[in-house]
């Protein structure tokens, strides 16, 4: 468990060496590439079974504590792969920005704060690196200075300094019942039955909603996340949500409070709300970014329909969504950053043929399209449709009709959008477009081998049974009582 701190230290001590470097372009694109595929090799180096790390050795009830067990390894794998893509297509398309140091400095930032949320075992310090994240995320959503940008950057930081509120004002809360901030002696401790917990359970659920984007806390993403520069919203879109809301969530539910189905009834049908709202929204939409934007909302919702099942089955669902929604979104964003980087142009309306001139894209933005849209046998059919299986098998007949109706209207939508954009006429002002630098194209081509890898009927069972089962078995286990034999 030693290699714990190097997801902290290494993304941090990166951030902080990019500053000296700014105008060394080569050295500064090595150290990124090297970082993140450091990064990529620990998470899968890490072992499988629970572990700590305790920091200074001193003892956890009263120091800093980090944790490793099957589900936030799965998250930091999902991390790292993701920042790694999003990073290389950082380098050819953050051309047409200034001050690209900085930029990857924000993104190194918020990649600590991610590995800090996941692998840390106490509330205090959870807090402080879901501060980090998010504080790099406002200035990387208004990175590009302009109008609608500084002002989606302005809503986002507001409510997101609203759900802070939220959030400090629960973990105040839990230490004054508890006289503790570590996770495993707050579960050992908090009393679910005082209503205290009960006004914890809703700050929390509140905050951390909001920090994800569930319905109604979902206002902020359409803006933030269609504002931010492409490989941006896809870190946001396709692990930031997921590490600062719902794996919070997650534990808070399961391994702290332990299982208690009125909430998780709650979430369930704000999930299938936030299916619908999303869905909705989407097609509402001319805007390419805008549009996947709102429709991360919808797809959020999915998950935590899953979560709120709260059966083996509903959880696997889940995990596998937020797996598979990180690579056909992200994949999604990084298409709609190669044409904007190539027409200048982001409404679909305007756009047609871009097929004959950006054959890769287009052949990148389909994967995405039918992945999102459910179709077999790429991986987005095989989360949902374990979802709806999930939802039958533990009665609950309207849940699983609503992901049906929104996963129709998913698959209608999509195929509009490629039409729109790549096939038809292409009109002469995009005559002399051509395609992307292959520095954007290949990290592209990467997400759509896992698209079509994770959806594959040989690879599913291996990822259920290797990541997806002990994941599962580390919420379904309960409460964390007693975990503590080898601490100093």
């Amino acid at each position: 468990m030693g290699l714990l701190p190097l997801f902290v230290a290494i993304p941090l001590f990166s951030a902080l060496l990019l500053g000296f470097i700014e105008h060394k372009k080569g050295i500064m694109h090595t150290l990124v590439m090297l970082t993140t595929s450091a990064l990529v090799i620990l998470a899968f180096a890490t072992p499988l079974q629970r572990g700590f790390y305790f920091v200074g050795g001193h003892h956890p009830f009263v120091g800093i504590t980090l944790m490793l067990d099957p589900l936030n390894r799965l998250l930091l794998i999902v991390v790292q792969i993701l920042v790694f893509v999003a990073s290389w297509y950082s380098i050819g398309y953050m051309e047409q920005y200034t001050a690209k140091s900085r930029y990857f400095s924000f993104v190194f930032l918020m990649l600590a704060g991610m590995n800090g949320i996941v692998i840390t075992a106490d509330f205090f310090n959870l807090y402080v690196y879901m501060e980090i994240a998010t504080i790099a995320s406002y200035a990387l959503v208004a990175y590009g200075g302009k109008a609608h940008e500084l002002e989606a950057s302005f809503k986002y930081l507001v409510l997101g300094s609203i759900s802070s509120l939220f959030i400090l004002l629960g973990i105040a809360l839990i230490y004054s019942q508890t006289a503790a901030l570590n996770m495993m002696v707050v579960a050992q401790r908090l009393d679910v039955t005082n209503p205290i917990t009960w006004l914890i359970i809703t700050v929390f659920a509140a905050g951390f909603g909001l920090k994800s984007a569930l319905f109604p806390f979902h206002s902020w993403l359409p803006d933030a996340h269609s504002s931010a520069p492409a490989p941006v919203s896809a870190i946001l879109s396709g692990v930031l949500i997921k590490v600062v809301g719902i794996y919070v969530l997650l534990r808070f539910f399961y391994n702290i409070i332990g299982v208690d189905q009125a909430p998780l009834t709650l979430i369930a049908w704000l999930g299938a709300l936030s299916s619908l709202v999303g869905v909705l929204l989407a097609m509402g939409q001319h805007d390419f970014k805008r549009l996947l934007a709102c429709h991360s909302v919808s797809q959020v919702g999915y998950i935590f329909i899953g979560i709120g099942l709260g059966t083996p089955l509903g959880l696997i669902g889940a995990l596998l969504h937020i797996v598979n929604h990180s690579a056909f979104k992200s994949l999604l964003f990084l298409s709609a950053g190669s044409v904007e980087y190539a027409t200048g142009e982001r409404n679909f309306h305007s756009m047609g043929g871009l097929a004959k001139v950006m054959p890769w894209t287009n052949a990148a933005s389909f994967i995405g399209f039918t992945s999102i849209g459910g179709v077999p046998p790429l991986n987005g059919f095989w989360s949902k449709l374990i979802l709806i299986i999930a939802c039958v098998s533990s009665g609950q007949w309207i849940l699983g009709l609503i992901i049906v109706v929104v996963a129709i209207m998913t698959l209608t939508l999509f195929p509009k959008i490629q039409k729109y954009v790549f096939l038809g006429d292409l009109p002469s002002k995009f005559r002399n477009v051509k395609e992307s630098p292959w520095s954007m194209i290949l990290p592209m081509l990467v997400l759509c081998f896992f698209c079509i890898v994770l959806g594959a009927l040989v690879v599913v069972p291996v990822l259920r049974e290797t990541y997806f089962l002990p994941a599962v078995q580390a919420l379904l286990s309960g409460k964390w009582l007693g975990v503590f034999q080898n601490a100093p």
